[in-house]
């Protein structure tokens, strides 16, 4: 689902109440977490943090002409996800990610290749998400990207 928000203030603002205050407080644990460089966008209609053109000029294989992609944060039709690519090419930061998620609750993960799904809002680990976010540098970022995807 994929919205038409031109910023995220935008996006935040057309979402019903509670989706507005998990989407909010994900924005504000990520934003204080997320290491210096990377920024805050609309990203393939989610609010997305980014390496900018002006850290990596080569921008994302897919498409040189957008920032390379990081993290991502969206409201869905059933659950709020939170998307984090650092996970899927990083199979450490993935184990720390789910050992971690289990110390927090007896439920099953719900996870894809990069995302985590959370259907009640309640039950979102915004300390576990600020962890995460603070775990990779746009450098480091870059550095797995390169050799991982970009060949």
């Amino acid at each position: 689902m994929q919205s038409k928000a031109t910023t995220p203030e935008a996006y935040v603002k057309s979402l019903p109440a509670d989706r507005k205050a998990a989407i909010s407080e994900l924005r504000k644990v990520i934003k204080k977490n997320l290491p210096k460089g990377f920024k805050e966008e609309m990203s393939y209609g989610m609010i997305g943090y980014v390496v900018p053109h002006s850290l990596y000029p080569a921008g994302y294989h897919c498409n040189p002409k957008l920032p390379l992609p990081f993290m991502n944060v969206a409201s869905q039709k059933n659950f709020v996800s939170v998307y984090h690519m650092g996970m899927y090419a990083d199979k450490k930061l993935l184990k720390w990610y789910a050992t971690e998620y289990a110390k927090i609750t007896k439920k099953k993960i719900d996870m894809g290749k990069s995302c985590t799904r959370f259907t009640k809002m309640d039950e979102i680990p915004y300390k576990l998400i600020g962890e995460l976010a603070k775990k990779i540098s746009p450098e480091k970022w870059i550095e797995f990207y390169e050799k991982t995807w970009k060949r």
